[in-house]
């Protein structure tokens, strides 16, 4: 199935059934030490609101996109601040909102099923004014070369679907960063205790000063 097929199969589940992974990825955006006070955000692939709930509580305002229509829901049904606007897009293509509007952008557990990252990085600075940050945190190549997927078990059904996945290595995640002009500020592994191999990449980049773009 494809992605957008999976999620909205997954949507009712999501929050609720057992995933490490997701509740490290919450833990891990809380402890991230974002600049929220006063912050235009833009979360790109928000899922459920699992996290949007949380920037918006501290953020001024949030623009939370995905592109499965039952994950949205969720997420709109989740979270009811004014601050916050809904959107459904497709993070590969062009992203709601103008050039230089957002002071943070925040993408967590999308970018393994997507082929291409340049488009998201392209966006991600366009949307970003300079000095910007962007926060990543991704499924770790490492664990997915150990065989770590996203998936699901649909009601009824005892056999696990996978999500459609690519492997990006941290080399080619801070490659295309860097093409799309961003500066690397700092690069996390966080694992769980009870395993030595991460579980999670995150990265903080920062939208490089480009005199085209002041």
């Amino acid at each position: 199935m494809s992605v957008r097929e999976a999620y909205n199969r997954w949507a009712d589940q999501y929050d609720h059934n057992n995933n490490r992974t997701r509740d490290l990825n919450m833990q891990c955006l809380r402890r991230a030490e974002l600049p929220l006070a006063g912050a235009r955000v833009f979360e790109a692939g928000c899922g459920t609101g699992l996290n949007t709930e949380y920037l918006a509580s501290q953020a001024e305002q949030v623009v939370a996109m995905d592109f499965s229509e039952a994950m949205l829901k969720r997420a709109r049904d989740r979270v009811g601040q004014p601050s916050v606007w809904f959107e459904a897009g497709d993070v590969t293509h062009r992203w709601p909102g103008n050039d230089d509007s957002c002071d943070l952008v925040v993408i967590t557990l999308v970018l393994e099923h997507v082929g291409d990252l340049g488009p998201v990085f392209t966006q991600a600075r366009r949307v970003l004014h300079n000095g910007g940050l962007l926060y990543i945190a991704e499924l770790h190549p490492y664990r997915q070369l150990a065989g770590g997927q996203a998936r699901f078990m649909p009601e009824g059904s005892d056999t696990e679907e996978f999500v459609p996945a690519w492997n990006h290595s941290v080399s080619e995640f801070v490659s295309v960063a860097l093409a799309a002009g961003f500066d690397l500020q700092r690069i996390a592994e966080p694992a769980f205790e009870d395993d030595e191999v991460p579980q999670l990449l995150q990265l903080w980049l920062c939208a490089a000063f480009d005199a085209e773009r002041k």
